[in-house]
């Protein structure tokens, strides 16, 4: 017979340890180690005894049973999700509070409500939600529009009652929950939301939706620094990891894949969230610089790629002299690179930056995490320092190497192509040695500029090199 154990688990890491202890030795936190109650059954028996059933292996040239995707009608998810949704696939999505994870949801198994799947009859959307209640999804619904699309909805927690549920009769097409974070498995006496509830629900969820064949989402909640909340377990289980970011000063979002078992990862979809809902945003260069001021010192356009796609933002820099402490405010960007091309300016081009309070800013509210954008930056603050502004028609891009020289970035043929396609004229490039073919076809309408050393950027701002600023 089974009978109930006693083990404390790090709610941060999932370690399990023995006794309680005020600080995990795992990963470090403190006050994160709660007891939990679980029922341990008898040792499994050795290897060759009875009770286990004998598998069966496959050569690697089969082929597979469907390669149908199920496509939303909503292009951006379908782009992050690899061209659309895979039977049987399970995706995770995580994002701050209030940053419209549920709205985007409720969006998509709408849209999905409206297509066939591959039988030809309509898709089958399951919404169940452990958050809210069923009227207060359907205020959402209506002030969205979607009061009368076909979806299910139900609000529950208990997941042996959501197995049943979705084990009985024809299987849907679709299921949301929504959060993984509020359901429970009632054999364990753990609250919901810990480390082993959240693991029990998740693989529970995960093996219906495998045997069942239904697309899964997954609804997770963020910790403070902005990683998914539960065990780390759950994203290696999981198919599809998708972020939902963005800043609540703006109206953009940002829905970015980590991870993807069926398509690239790293790739973006952009929505503008509006009264109606989240919005589509095809052309995401044009909003981003909707708002941008030319021959404005200290603002540079950047060519970067997210994912597969060409993206085009402003970088804004401002240097301003100095009190006691010299300040650091970086919003959109790592705050330790631009310590380095600080570094650099000042070591190996004599700007004394350090005696310089530094602000660097990503218009539109998105976070860049390319080294090409090391050019860009250094564009923007060298245009503060000089009062000179970057000519407005210019875009600029490269990755800045210790010693100051501009290396080489993937895919510049793609950066230059939009920026010729939304009207810029100029851009400054790393030397074209490998890449040379590669953007020929776009020499011929940008005017390409190839700085090799930082020191040719502070020359054309008029600053030579050990200057006192």
């Amino acid at each position: 017979m089974a009978k109930s154990t006693t083990r404390f688990v790090c709610q941060s890491c999932g370690a399990v340890f023995p006794r309680w202890a005020g600080r995990c030795e795992a990963c470090g936190e403190w006050n994160t180690i709660i007891e939990e109650e679980t029922a341990s059954a008898a040792a499994p028996k050795a290897t060759g005894g009875k009770g286990g059933r004998k598998i069966d292996f496959v050569s690697l040239d089969g082929v597979p049973e469907t390669t149908f995707r199920l496509k939303s009608g909503i292009k951006e998810l379908d782009r992050v999700c690899g061209g659309g949704l895979v039977a049987g696939s399970v995706l995770l999505i995580g994002g701050d509070p209030g940053i419209g994870k549920s709205t985007l949801l409720l969006q998509v198994t709408a849209a999905l409500s409206a297509v066939c799947n591959i039988k030809g009859a309509p898709v089958r959307c399951v919404y169940i939600s452990g958050e809210e209640s069923v009227d207060q999804v359907r205020l959402r619904a209506a002030r969205l529009g979607l009061a009368k699309a076909n979806v299910e909805l139900a609000t529950a927690m208990n997941v042996r009652d959501i197995v049943a549920t979705l084990d009985s009769g024809e299987a849907p097409d679709v299921v949301v929950i929504d959060s993984i974070q509020t359901m429970f498995v009632d054999t364990m006496d753990s609250a919901p939301g810990t480390v082993g509830q959240v693991r029990a629900c998740g693989n529970e969820l995960i093996r219906l939706a495998k045997r069942r064949g239904f697309a899964l989402f997954l609804v997770s909640h963020v910790t403070k620094e902005g990683t998914l909340a539960g065990p780390r377990v759950l994203e290696h289980m999981v198919d599809t990891v998708l972020y939902f970011e963005g800043d609540r000063g703006h109206h953009f979002r940002i829905l970015r894949g980590v991870k993807n078992r069926f398509g690239a990862t790293d790739e973006i979809g952009v929505f503008e969230m509006t009264e109606r809902g989240l919005i589509e945003v095809p052309n995401p260069s044009a909003l981003f610089l909707a708002e941008r001021r030319g021959n404005v010192t200290g603002s540079c356009v950047y060519a970067g790629i997210e994912g597969s796609r060409p993206m085009l933002v402003e970088i804004q820099a401002l240097v301003a002299p100095a009190g006691t402490s010299p300040r650091r405010a970086v919003v959109g960007w790592d705050s330790s690179r631009l310590a380095m091309v600080l570094a650099v300016l000042e070591a190996r081009c004599g700007l004394p930056m350090s005696t310089k309070d530094i602000y660097l800013n990503v218009a539109g509210g998105l976070r860049i995490t390319e080294p090409a954008a090391d050019l860009a930056v250094a564009a923007a603050l060298l245009s503060s320092v000089s009062q000179i502004p970057v000519p407005a028609d210019a875009v600029v891009f490269g990755e800045v190497g210790l010693s100051g020289e501009i290396r080489a970035v993937p895919q510049p043929d793609l950066r230059l192509k939009e920026a010729s396609k939304l009207g810029f004229a100029r851009a400054l490039i790393p030397p074209r040695h490998v890449n040379k073919k590669s953007v020929k076809e776009a020499d011929t309408v940008l005017r390409l500029s190839e700085i090799g050393h930082l020191k040719t950027l502070l020359e054309m701002f008029g600053l030579s090199d050990k200057q006192d600023l």
